[in-house]
């Protein structure tokens, strides 16, 4: 039995799709619009972003899965999400969904599993077989990932998110030990399609999933 409200079709997400964007300026957008949800300023809403190259750390992280200094073009912020190590750059599709989970369900793993789930459903679109793995958090390929996740929640207000790996530059990911995780390595799609394949096209998928995973009706901002 769902344990979603019988209101939950009434949410609306709001859409800010942001292009390429450098980390820190999304970061402090993320932390202000999570204040305007919590006073109840602004909807739901899903930041949709590229990011100039990065390495970000999360509160748990070990700096030792940096592997070597980071190029100059690459720089590293130690961040508030859960997680380890991982990169973000150009042709990596990610999002930040700004949600109230009063609204939906107040659970963590109920969210990340969801979270999970759109990316999957995202990716069969492309003809892309996609799994979780046991113990892992996260979107495999096999034994490769090629989604991450890392979120923070705060009075039940969410940030950061999710990382879908589309286009990226792969090589960014040979100075780190990605997630903190020794024995899996990393994949994108366009290493797996013989077919062109687009961070737009695959945002606009995601887009769908999204609302269908949460059961939303959608608007776009910005």
């Amino acid at each position: 039995m769902s344990t979603q409200p019988d209101n939950i079709a009434m949410n609306i997400i709001d859409i800010l799709d942001l292009g390429v964007s450098p980390f820190k300026e999304v970061w402090d957008l993320q932390k202000e619009l999570v204040k305007k949800r919590q006073n109840g300023q602004i909807n739901d809403t899903l930041i949709l972003v590229e990011h100039e190259p990065v390495y970000t750390l999360g509160k748990n992280a070990d700096e030792n899965h940096i592997l070597q200094h980071p190029a100059k073009d690459v720089k590293t912020y130690h961040i508030e999400r859960g997680g380890d190590v991982t990169y973000h750059g150009p042709g990596q599709l990610v999002g930040y969904p700004i949600m109230d989970l009063h609204n939906y369900n107040k659970s963590i793993s109920w969210y990340m599993r969801g979270l999970e789930q759109l990316i999957i459903d995202t990716l069969a679109e492309f003809m892309v077989t996609a799994e979780r793995k046991k113990g892992l958090t996260g979107v495999w390929v096999g034994d490769e990932k090629i989604a991450a996740l890392g979120v923070r929640v705060t009075r039940w207000i969410t940030m950061h998110g999710f990382s879908l790996n589309v286009t990226p530059d792969l090589t960014y990911y040979s100075g780190i030990i990605p997630c903190g995780i020794f024995e899996y390595g990393v994949i994108s799609m366009a290493r797996l399609l013989t077919d062109e394949v687009t961070v737009d096209s695959v945002k606009q998928v995601l887009i769908e999933k999204f609302m269908n995973q949460f059961r939303t009706a959608e608007s776009m901002i910005g």
